[in-house]
């Protein structure tokens, strides 16, 4: 069942896009700024919703990306979220407005003070009951408390509960928040504290946000191997593991773009865009394919699915091909050199005694043949990613000063 959209809008997005234009110099992003604050009617107007001011943000972020500005990217790319109904109103007020994400986290510090005050109460009983319990009782409470905790749910019947909007978008509002915690040992002496300090104040700000990128792409990476092993995984499942993780494909991709729609006739799962400006379109399929690989007289070939994802792309690359003058004058997208990479099936999945191996060997040489389309498994995806990752991880850890 699709979800009807309940677009979104008002004084408090035309105040955020309107402050915006003082964040650029790019003429070009500057003028689709302007074409937003004129579907909204400036200042006391209509603040006119709906798919056209989706796609007018969406506009935005692409120009942005295309400009190499990934910060207001994503900012526009929250704009149009809320516009489209994803976000709610306060989502948008933690990222882009400090009074709002002040407020938020004096909220937060109030529900954790509340929290170690029942956590102390629960002592308190416990101290009262038992008085000569010891720290391992004090554990054992409440890792029971914890415990206890994974069989509480809302339920689904008249019995359930039903959540406000008020508290809907708390939740949502504390599921995109991040709370940042030092899990550090306790010096044991005013010398180790000091030294502690130094070490502190000597992180490189750099290596830090490398070492944080690489621990959420091991996140995003774990996630999307969660869902290729739940054989009841969506395509729209992995796309969602997959957005905005354009890494995963390979470092020739510069970003994701945010529109997936260009022509009439054509939704793109996820658009990249390479460091060259142009256009390469991945085409998901679900990894739970049993007949990707079939044996045909001793022959091993693609089974209907692989040829019907092809054929799918490949429509994708003619139309693109065909429009390729109005998309770049339209969008900025250079589509003329177009490529297209189908992600379908895994091996876990393939029935008929195939191996891994002839998996692989059959899709290498099906992709020999092909020109624009590469066939890959989420499997080879996954792999793909793994080595990077590592590879990464080992030029971190390696010593900058080291000529070798």
């Amino acid at each position: 069942m699709t979800r009807m959209a309940r677009y979104r809008s008002g004084f408090t997005l035309w105040r955020m896009v309107e402050a915006t234009r003082d964040l650029t110099e790019q003429v070009t992003v500057r003028e689709r700024i302007d074409a937003v604050l004129s579907v909204m009617g400036g200042f006391g107007g209509t603040y006119g919703k709906g798919r056209r001011l989706v796609d007018a943000l969406e506009d935005v972020a692409q120009e942005a990306l295309l400009r190499e500005d990934i910060g207001l990217a994503r900012r526009f790319q929250h704009f149009a979220g809320y516009a489209r109904g994803d976000l709610f109103l306060e989502i948008l007020e933690n990222y882009y407005d400090e009074k709002a994400r002040q407020r938020s986290e004096e909220q937060m510090r109030r529900m954790v003070a509340m929290g170690a005050d029942r956590a102390a109460a629960a002592l308190d009983v416990l101290c009262r009951d038992q008085p000569d319990a010891t720290a391992g009782d004090a554990r054992d409470l409440f890792r029971g408390i914890a415990q206890s905790g994974d069989h509480l749910g809302l339920g689904s019947g008249e019995g359930g509960i039903q959540l406000s909007t008020k508290e809907v978008r708390r939740l949502q509002q504390f599921g995109h928040m991040e709370i940042v915690l030092r899990s550090l040992p306790r010096p044991a002496s005013p010398e180790a504290a000091r030294m502690m300090s130094d070490v502190l104040a000597d992180i490189d700000a750099g290596l830090l946000a490398q070492l944080l990128e690489m621990q959420a792409r091991r996140v995003g990476l774990a996630a999307l191997r969660a869902a290729v092993e739940d054989s009841k995984s969506s395509e729209s499942a992995l796309h969602a593991c997959l957005k905005n993780q354009e890494w995963i494909f390979g470092g020739a991709y510069v970003a994701e773009l945010a529109r997936r729609q260009y022509t009439p006739d054509a939704i793109l799962d996820i658009p990249l865009l390479r460091g060259d400006g142009s256009l390469h379109v991945v085409e998901l399929k679900r990894a739970n394919i049993n007949d990707l690989v079939i044996r045909r007289s001793g022959h091993l070939m693609p089974g209907a699915p692989a040829h019907h994802a092809v054929s799918q792309a490949q429509n994708y690359l003619r139309i693109m091909d065909e429009n390729r003058h109005s998309i770049l004058a339209d969008y900025g997208v250079d589509t003329r050199r177009v490529s297209a990479t189908v992600v379908i099936g895994h091996p876990r999945y393939v029935n008929g005694g195939v191996t891994r191996q002839e998996i692989a060997e059959t899709l290498r040489t099906y992709n020999a043949h092909a020109v624009r389309i590469e066939v890959i498994t989420y499997e080879g995806l996954l792999d793909s990613a793994e080595r990077m990752l590592a590879f990464s991880s080992t030029r971190q850890h390696s010593d900058p000063s080291d000529p070798n």
